[in-house]
């Protein structure tokens, strides 16, 4: 078969979970004989805005459109149909027998529309809440808080602070570096990447005022932004959810919680498939390696504030300085995504004895999970089905999760690990200072080896779907 995987984002330049995802399950249909290619975005300043290009990552060719947010219009984050129109051309080169979509952010939702009206077998893989919520799909308002359930009116005050698009200025510097580069070869994209702080706004602005629907007079659109931004978030809403009824043939949901959500917002239930992702759990089968005088924990994630490290390291300043000598706290993963969040995380680790232990590689992963006593994971929104976690349960490490969405599906309290309230420091320090009073109570978890999906299973019964979908179009 010929497969098009199609994702916002892509390796080696973005290693998050859905692309790490889309990423192997390529080279895993690659190595049993299918004829793979991938269709991603990318933002490259320093490129003519809406170009395609090529290349290849682990073999496998990647189509690649820049995508540099040169937008006009909030709707334009959902639905640009000259998006569309290059995803139908790379659609008539390629003729693919399936088109499976993991993700439509920085892309356009008529790409569903396109794959659909040429006979492709259409699969959509759930990894977010990005088909309900515009900000990211992580179901997250703008101060913070959760959003439990989808308030279009809540939605409007939130968007207003959301950076959906280019400020004029970074466009005009966009198109000035993509000339540049055109014509010398010299890249300047890093500098003009600090032209996102240069003009400030009163905290009551919009970041981007919004775009009034026809007939309305502009200056009142503008001043009752959060409205507008109201009714935009529904129409996107209905418009997502509409195209993905009529074109997707089927969707995959990683977790039940997922799924149950999002047959709640209006997916039929026998259309979206419960696939749990897979793992190869050979590759963390390594030996535990214990500190006797010190509990280890760590967390392992992306450091931004929708993970909660913050919390973290508030739950363990919580503990007084006896037991914090008998424990040791270290941050891993990347810092560049929020600088001024990672400098107080920093600060405020060194003032508890904690520390930031950097990104880790991906073969960095096992050996990290192996020296851990305990992995935190403290995030303050809905995740789905973390790698990090099925990682942990691979390498037996003892877990302490927020009570929270595929967080609290993966962890039943005290088999593997346990739970607290999300964003409780008060909470998860008690947890810690039981552990590191009595660390015997880590060697009474895993009495029973976890239940792990494999890959190849996986790749199994993604294959036999694709076949099921494709005979029945053939009818």
């Amino acid at each position: 078969m010929r497969i098009l995987l199609v994702t916002h984002r892509y390796p080696p330049a973005h290693s998050a979970g859905t692309e790490v995802y889309t990423a192997e399950l390529a080279r895993r249909l690659a190595a049993r004989g299918e004829d793979v290619r991938v269709f991603t975005a990318e933002k490259d300043v320093a490129l003519p805005d809406l170009g395609l290009r090529e290349r290849r990552h682990e073999g496998i060719p990647v189509r690649e459109l820049v995508n540099n947010l040169f937008l006009t219009d909030f709707r334009q984050t959902w639905e640009r149909p000259e998006i569309e129109r290059l995803f139908g051309q790379v659609l008539e080169e390629l003729r693919p027998d399936v088109v499976h979509f993991q993700h439509l952010m920085y892309l356009s939702v008529g790409c569903l529309r396109e794959a659909a009206r040429r006979g492709c077998a259409v699969v959509f893989t759930l990894h977010d809440f990005w088909l309900q919520c515009a900000r990211f799909g992580q179901l997250v308002h703008g101060d913070g808080s959760i959003c439990h359930v989808v308030d279009f009116e809540r939605c409007g005050t939130c968007m207003g602070t959301f950076k959906w698009r280019q400020t004029e200025l970074q466009r005009r510097a966009g198109k000035t570096l993509a000339r540049i580069r055109s014509a010398t070869g010299i890249d300047l994209a890093t500098a003009g990447r600090t032209l996102a702080g240069l003009v400030p706004r009163r905290a009551s602005e919009p970041l981007h005022m919004p775009h009034p629907a026809a007939g309305e007079d502009p200056g009142a659109a503008a001043s009752d932004w959060r409205r507008v931004y109201a009714e935009a978030t529904r129409e996107r809403s209905a418009a997502l959810r509409a195209a993905a009824l009529e074109h997707v043939d089927r969707f995959v949901s990683p977790s039940r919680f997922l799924r149950q959500r999002l047959v709640e917002w209006g997916l039929p239930a026998e259309r979206v498939e419960y696939a749990p992702t897979g793992i190869d759990a050979r590759a963390f089968a390594l030996p535990r390696e214990s500190d006797p005088d010190r509990v280890r924990i760590a967390f392992i994630g992306s450091l931004v504030a929708i993970k909660g490290a913050h919390v973290l390291v508030e739950a363990f300043g919580a503990l007084d300085e006896a037991r914090r000598a008998r424990a040791e706290l270290v941050l891993y993963g990347p810092s560049q995504h929020e600088p001024e969040y990672v400098e107080r995380l920093q600060s405020e680790a060194a003032r508890v004895g904690a520390r930031l232990g950097g990104a880790l590689s991906r073969d960095e992963v096992p050996r990290a999970l192996a020296r851990a006593d305990l992995l935190v994971i403290p995030s303050l929104w809905y995740e789905n089905r973390p790698l990090i976690v099925l990682e942990a349960l691979a390498a037996r490490t003892p877990l302490l999760v927020s009570d929270l969405g595929g967080l609290a599906e993966l962890v039943e309290d005290g088999k593997v690990g346990w739970r607290f309230p999300v964003g409780d420091a008060a909470r998860l320090a008690e947890r810690l200072r039981a552990i590191v009073d009595d660390r015997r109570v880590l060697d009474a978890l895993y009495a029973d080896d976890p239940e792990l999906p494999d890959w190849e299973g996986l790749v199994d019964s993604t294959v036999r779907l694709y076949r099921e979908i494709r005979a029945a179009k053939r009818g």
